[in-house]
């Protein structure tokens, strides 16, 4: 029953949260909206104990790949974003074979290198890809009805509702899979991995699966992005936002599911309400990097671990040892 309230309280708060709010931030939370489908991707990589610096990019592969189906082929939006999603994640296979000869921090550096590699080759290459200028004029999502309301992508509030509807669902099939055998394999592949293999668990196809998967949803996630603000460059995907990716995460915590979504949500909301009323957007990624590392310092389990607390007071005893079980 508590479950069933705090779902109908969300889709309350979901429905009604952009009305009465300015144009621009409408906006934000559609970016918000987005964002938060990648950190949570990002996270589904990290349950196999590899952390990438190249997600950003995957992301980007994915807007590139959805924005050239409809562009140059006349892909139905919503077929090319799915397209998109899928060029992603078969890229992702194809990096798995250099990528994970390496492990720790050497994959790190892999990764980092692989994306500057791919962005690269989109500054290079005006056709198809546009040079250092990218692509414009990407074919919006098409209007349509549901009812008396009309879909009007042009308007942040309709995007919106899109778009959310979409990482809802995205959201779900992650966590349903992190609650699969494959996802508790994934957790014994980072936490057990000899143990895992000497049990005839293959590490290398596991942690590429969790690869591929992980850069399905991110490149779903950036040909959202790509139809919505008509316009992408490579510099759009550079390793400054991936920083901002690391930060929502290890700000949140990894442990569980619901932590990226957080450290996402507070530190967007940190940016628009607080950096950018006091004019200090553009020390963002200082800021960023001071709070990363306070964190890291004095709240290392993210700020999951503080609702965790609060929750852990209000619950019996029986109650929140079957929650940490779960």
């Amino acid at each position: 029953m508590r479950n069933l309230i705090i779902l109908l309280a969300a889709v309350a708060a979901f429905l009604a949260l952009p009305h009465g709010l300015s144009f621009s931030q409408q906006e934000v939370l559609v970016f918000l909206t987005i964002n938060i489908l990648l950190v949570s991707s990002y996270r589904l990589l990290t349950l196999t104990g590899e952390w990438s610096l190249g997600h950003v990019v995957i992301m980007g592969v994915g807007a590139y790949a959805s924005a050239l189906f409809s562009k140059k082929l006349g892909v139905y939006v919503p077929v090319s974003i799915l397209l998109g999603g899928g060029t992603a994640a078969l890229l992702a296979v194809l990096l798995s074979f250099p990528l994970f000869r390496m492990k720790g921090f050497y994959f790190l550096i892999g990764s980092f290198a692989a994306g500057e590699i791919i962005r690269l080759l989109w500054k290079r290459f005006r056709d198809p890809f546009g040079g250092a200028k990218g692509i414009k004029g990407i074919d919006p999502m098409p209007d349509f009805s549901i009812g008396i309301y009309d879909f009007d992508f042009f308007e942040p509030i309709s995007y919106y509702y899109m778009s959310g509807a979409v990482v809802a669902f995205c959201l779900w099939i992650l966590w349903r899979i992190e609650k699969s055998p494959v996802g508790l394999t994934f957790h014994a592949v980072h936490w057990q991995d000899k143990l895992a293999e000497a049990s005839g668990v293959n590490l290398r196809a596991y942690r590429t699966l969790a690869f591929a998967i992980a850069s399905g949803f991110a490149g779903i996630g950036g040909a959202l992005l790509a139809h919505y603000i008509g316009t992408i460059n490579p510099n759009s995907f550079d390793v400054e936002v991936m920083v901002f990716v690391l930060t929502w995460a290890i700000v949140g915590g990894t442990a569980t599911f619901y932590g990226p979504i957080l450290g996402c949500i507070v530190l967007t909301v940190l940016n628009e309400i607080i950096l950018r009323e006091m004019g200090f957007e553009q020390m963002r990624p200082l800021i960023y990097g001071a709070i990363m590392i306070l964190s890291i310092l004095f709240m290392p389990k993210g700020l999951e671990s503080i609702v965790q607390r609060i929750f852990s007071r209000r619950a019996p005893d029986g109650v929140v040892k079957q929650e940490a079980a779960e």
